[in-house]
């Protein structure tokens, strides 16, 4: 598959002022020091390909997801709908809706989960604390149980707060590691280097059209994914 189509299939919404794509595990979404190729990039390829645009493209990412994390990712494509996305951003009004395959099933079937985090820089990543420590940020999310089978559950997580790697170790502090997670006790990797947690659901209003937009991301096709998805069509 060459390159316009492979992102023409990722995209789930586009108009003159977004576009949203549905990120592939393991793919950047922003160029780093691998010098890999990033979702970005992409996309300014596919719209200077499509529309024939002159010059440099325009394209304003309004979030990020880590490149383990698969999921639904907002560009703007011009500066006026990526102020007003920054803005909903701040003021936390775009809910983002989550699901992770982890080792176990929760204690609870669901509930908020109110931990402490401290990002270790030279490590990239962070640690939980049950109490208010120095140096920690506040993080809050809510998850509920949706599926389960043998061995792995199946979580979805609403995000309160947008911390380092928060659902990551949030889940990890409760005994449940994400499947393919090493960095948070998952005892081995998935075979793309990803990890099983999706950006599912984006809900907010359109930036100009104020529109209410629900736009979500179908998971990865691998056979774990394929099973959890399938009895989950209500979703």
């Amino acid at each position: 598959m060459d390159l316009l189509a492979s992102v023409r299939e990722q995209i789930l919404f586009e108009d003159n002022h977004l576009i949203i794509v549905n990120k592939r595990p393991s793919e950047l979404v922003q160029g780093d020091k691998t010098g890999d190729a990033s979702l970005i990039e992409n996309i300014k390829f596919y719209i200077k390909e499509c529309y024939q645009k002159p010059g440099n493209v325009y394209l304003g990412l309004a979030h990020r997801i880590d490149r383990p994390v698969s999921g639904a990712v907002i560009f703007a494509k011009t500066s006026k709908a990526l102020a007003r996305l920054n803005e909903q951003i701040k003021n936390k009004q775009i809910q983002k809706t989550y699901w992770a395959i982890t080792k176990n099933t929760p204690p609870k079937e669901e509930d908020h989960l109110i931990h402490w985090l401290v990002k270790d820089e030279a490590k990239n990543r962070s640690k939980a604390f049950n109490s208010e420590q120095n140096g920690t940020k506040k993080a809050e999310l809510k998850y509920k149980l949706i599926s389960k089978s043998k061995d792995y559950a199946l979580l979805e997580i609403i995000l309160i707060t947008g911390r380092h790697h928060q659902i990551r170790v949030q889940l990890s502090k409760i005994g449940c590691p994400i499947k393919g997670d090493l960095k948070y006790g998952f005892p081995r990797s998935n075979k793309d280097a990803s990890i099983s947690l999706h950006a599912r659901k984006l809900n907010f209003t359109h930036p100009v059209s104020k529109e209410a937009l629900e736009i979500v991301a179908p998971t990865p096709s691998d056979p774990l994914w394929d099973f959890f998805s399938s009895s989950q069509q209500k979703f």
